[in-house]
């Protein structure tokens, strides 16, 4: 029997309220619908757009500056991943989860991207709700232009 893959639900569903695109885990409401009934091949798409957009947004928003503070943030705070965006995304939550800056791992918003003014969080907050925020914007349009039916 083939291993299911766990679901990309992350616990905040938008699509019970009507969204046709969930604000959580990015995924359309006929993927969340159908997703129990889905092969594995077809729950990998799913898995591999979410991750490609994410990654997309990361890279747009996030940059390194310092590869050596982010390897010694990296290696002290035991992440590891074999991807540079899986391993960034991961020390962003890590950062954002310890009320850290970007600057403590070698990171800062791009210049396209950095806030306009001082937020009262900290700044790997207000990339994480910027990457949040930015991919449910292209996840919707991703939905609109590919599925949605107009009369």
């Amino acid at each position: 029997m083939a291993t299911r893959r766990p679901t990309p639900c992350v616990g905040i569903c938008s699509t019970t309220y009507g969204d046709l695109v969930c604000r959580g885990c990015k995924r359309y409401a006929h993927e969340i619908v159908q997703w129990n009934g889905y092969d594995e091949a077809q729950q990998q798409l799913v898995w591999q757009r979410l991750k490609s957009m994410r990654d997309e947004v990361l890279g747009q928003v996030v940059e390194c500056v310092d590869q050596q503070r982010f390897q010694n943030y990296c290696e002290h705070a035991e992440l590891t991943a074999s991807q540079f965006n899986d391993l960034l995304y991961s020390a962003v939550v890590h950062l954002v989860q310890n009320s850290r800056s970007l600057a403590v791992a070698g990171l800062e918003f791009s210049e396209a991207w950095r806030p306009s003014q001082q937020t009262t969080e900290t700044d790997s907050l207000a990339a994480l709700q910027t990457l949040d925020a930015e991919s449910f914007v292209r996840a919707q349009a991703h939905y609109e232009r590919n599925f949605k039916v107009t009369v």
